[in-house]
């Protein structure tokens, strides 16, 4: 392959666009999680746990706009296949997201006899949100199919994304508060991790058979010896992570970022391998990187907007997790 302009530029967009998803799935997916474990938790548990999210979450949403604006303005082909076929989960995603949104104000302006309504829908709108990109990911995997066993395999995915989302809300909460809540967000933790490992597992049984393209590119010689570390890491990653939750909370809290960072490590793991067996695809079999992008002059200029407005993301996003590190205290609107 040629690497010049016409080629180059499609590999950057995509490879871009899928930054941006990763980043949100992390990001973004502490925080939906936490509107999931909203629950199973008190009024002052949700108080501590907003808190514990209040100064990121805006920021986090940013990441899934840079990743749809990518898509548009890249590959915008690609763009109506893809959202005319997942029209309605994009329309639960958009509603789950607008009214987690306005629950998050909300909760804080209403009396306290009405507070428990909008925790109730912030919770609602989180858990629509995530099983929405579940379902999204499961129909993804399969081509875009519109059958009966590919609505039940998205459905599978729905879930088990959703308590994915938890895990990371719950890895969150052990690394931003302590006392009860901090065990409380361990037992969560513990339970949601068996259901992320079931929905990674199932993707990654899926994905090979949903195409013969991708089943070669995964168990040919000798791509199966090369890959084979990627599954070994992510099993080694979970029962690692597993296992830490029986020693946690830890003396002087010893630990608490290891298992967010560990999660982190195992949804970028996860990613890498669907990355790999949908290149060189962004349609699943049916269009290429290249033959979805949009004109080489518009990529460039596109890049050159691209190049101003990533690396300012990425500084306002450590320098809000720098300042509001620690460990999140009474919630207070004043």
């Amino acid at each position: 392959m040629t690497l010049d302009w016409p080629t180059l530029l499609p590999l950057i967009f995509a490879g871009l666009m899928g930054l941006a998803i990763l980043v949100y799935v992390v990001l973004d997916g502490f925080d939906l999680g936490i509107g999931i474990l909203f629950a199973a938790s008190d009024a002052h548990e949700k108080d501590t746990m907003i808190a514990a999210i209040g100064p990121f979450w805006d920021a986090n949403e940013t990441w899934l706009v840079l990743a749809v604006g990518l898509l548009l303005v890249a590959f915008p082909v690609a763009h109506g296949i893809i959202l005319t076929a997942l029209y309605i989960p994009v329309f639960v995603l958009l509603v789950g997201l607008i009214l987690r949104g306005v629950a998050f104000d909300f909760r804080a302006k209403v009396p306290v006899h009405r507070k428990k309504r909008w925790d109730a829908l912030f919770c609602i709108g989180s858990l629509a949100a995530s099983l929405s990109q579940g379902y999204m990911l499961g129909v993804y995997v399969l081509g875009l199919e519109t059958g009966l066993p590919a609505i039940g395999f998205g459905l599978l995915v729905a879930l088990c994304l959703a308590a994915s989302y938890a895990a990371m809300g719950a890895a969150w909460l052990i690394y931003k508060t302590e006392g009860d809540l901090q065990r409380k967000a361990v037992r969560f933790l513990r339970s949601a991790l068996v259901f992320t490992a079931v929905g990674m597992v199932a993707v990654s049984l899926a994905t090979p058979f949903a195409s013969p393209r991708i089943f070669e590119k995964w168990f040919t010689w000798p791509e199966i010896a090369l890959l084979a570390p990627l599954p070994i890491v992510t099993g080694a990653a979970f029962l690692g992570l597993w296992l830490l939750t029986f020693r946690m909370p830890a003396p002087g809290d010893r630990h608490a970022i290891t298992p967010f960072l560990t999660l982190a490590a195992i949804f970028a793991l996860g990613f890498a391998g669907l990355a790999y067996s949908f290149y060189p695809y962004v349609v699943p079999d049916r269009l290429t990187i290249w033959e979805a992008a949009a004109a080489t002059e518009s990529l460039a200029i596109i890049l050159a907007g691209t190049a101003v407005v990533l690396p300012v993301m990425i500084g306002a996003s450590f320098y809000v997790y720098r300042v509001f590190s620690g460990k999140a205290g009474d919630l207070s609107y004043d």
